[in-house]
């Protein structure tokens, strides 16, 4: 049965569904929409050499897949939210849903690398469009006494695509050939899309997002302030994640099935810390921001000493995990009381942010292990998250300019 929301209008903004059961449906909805696009953007993580090897390119024309999305949503992000502004936000999801089942299946099928590339292409666009919109939307589903939890729910897809997702994705590559693991996630996909029309009620647009209402939210303190610990503290991130399996390699000497063993603990870890941070941010956002950061910093700082052992190594990343897991939850809980006049315009920041550092780390820290080594790579990403402690703490800014969401 198709879910339904209030319709009327209070002072102008369209108010949230009241509805428990479907109000958390649809929470979920968004929720296994955003793991479908998180999965999909790392799935070729996993399966980057049999997909070179299928088209004869290097691993580095390969590594195109996982740096076309981040600058691609990066761009898509605000232009799309803004020319899709009038339309009613379920539509637009399920646009964006139906879009990624087509990416999936285009590269299951492609008999070209470029059509990889380019099915690549509008993975990106789902990930700026989709993550613009459906970021913000737990205020509108929940009543507000839910929105911190509802909001933790649907950032919980970004470390369950990283525990379930990726592993189940590469076991299916090795087991069945790339080209299954794009079927599988593209018969997902549709399966998310269905979830999307039967439970998330209609979204007319309570705000229309125009570059005016992006440029003006720039321009001010909290939200350039939000913008400053989202691309400290995710390029510190992504610089050294990105590469944590050659460290685990060449420092700690693991073998590969213990690093897959690691990584599941890392993700699991994350989802402990998106739900720890989803508790406390709406309250604390400062505190949590700034933990998260230090902890981050703590960990690649120590990692090059403590990683030589698997015991160090292990806790570390557990610890990681935590401390990342908040992160997203966090940022986007900035994004929002930074502009609570403008949610999804704050969503549109939020997402393009995001994207474009995690290319950015990415594309940093490999420069960087080329030119040096996996250790030296966490000492750099650690000092950034240090830069990222101290900016929550307001030493990186002028008095009076730290504006608190």
């Amino acid at each position: 049965m198709q879910a339904t929301t209030t319709t009327a209008p209070v002072n102008g903004e369209h108010q949230p569904s009241r509805t428990p059961l479907t109000g958390w449906l649809a929470v979920a909805s968004v929720m296994w929409g955003i793991f479908v696009i998180v999965t999909t953007e790392i799935l070729p993580i996993g399966l980057l050499t049999s997909i070179g090897s299928s088209f004869t390119v290097s691993d580095g024309m390969a590594g195109l897949m996982m740096t076309m999305p981040g600058f691609l949503a990066a761009v898509s992000a605000p232009l799309v939210t803004v020319a899709t502004a009038r339309f009613d936000r379920r539509l637009m999801l399920c646009v964006f849903m139906f879009l990624l089942a087509l990416a999936n299946f285009l590269a299951a099928v492609a008999p070209d690398y470029w059509l990889v590339l380019a099915s690549r292409v509008l993975v990106g666009i789902t990930i700026g469009g989709f993550w613009s919109i459906g970021a913000g939307l737990a205020e509108r589903l929940v009543p507000p006494a839910s929105v911190g939890r509802a909001t933790a729910v649907i950032f919980s897809a970004v470390p369950l695509g990283s525990v379930l997702g990726v592993p189940a994705g590469t076991l299916i590559g090795d087991l069945a050939g790339w080209r299954t693991a794009f079927t599988v996630m593209g018969a997902l996909t549709v399966g998310v899309l269905v979830m999307l029309v039967l439970f998330v009620p209609p979204l007319p647009p309570a705000q229309a997002t125009r570059l005016s209402v992006l440029s003006g939210l720039v321009r001010g303190a909290a939200t350039r302030f939000a913008l400053l610990l989202t691309f400290l503290v995710v390029l510190a991130h992504f610089g050294t994640y990105t590469y944590v399996t050659p460290f685990l390699e060449q420092v700690t000497h693991a073998s590969g099935g213990l690093i897959t063993t690691f990584l599941l603990l890392f993700g699991a870890a994350g989802i402990l810390g998106n739900f720890l941070g989803g508790a406390w941010v709406g309250r604390y956002p400062r505190t949590v921001f700034g933990l998260a950061a230090a902890l981050i910093a703590a960990v690649t700082l120590l990692l090059p000493a403590l990683g030589r052992w698997e015991t160090g190594a292990v806790l570390l990343l557990i610890v990681w995990g935590v401390a990342y897991g908040a992160v997203p939850v966090a940022s986007q809980t900035w994004f929002a009381k930074a502009a609570p006049h403008a949610p999804e315009a704050a969503s549109v920041l939020f997402t393009a942010s995001f994207q474009a550092t995690i290319s950015l780390g990415a594309l940093t820290g490999g420069v960087l292990l080329d030119r040096a080594s996996p250790s030296v790579v966490m000492l750099l990403g650690g000092c950034v998250a240090v830069l990222a402690v101290l900016a929550a703490g307001g030493r990186l800014v002028r008095p009076g300019r730290d504006a608190r969401p």
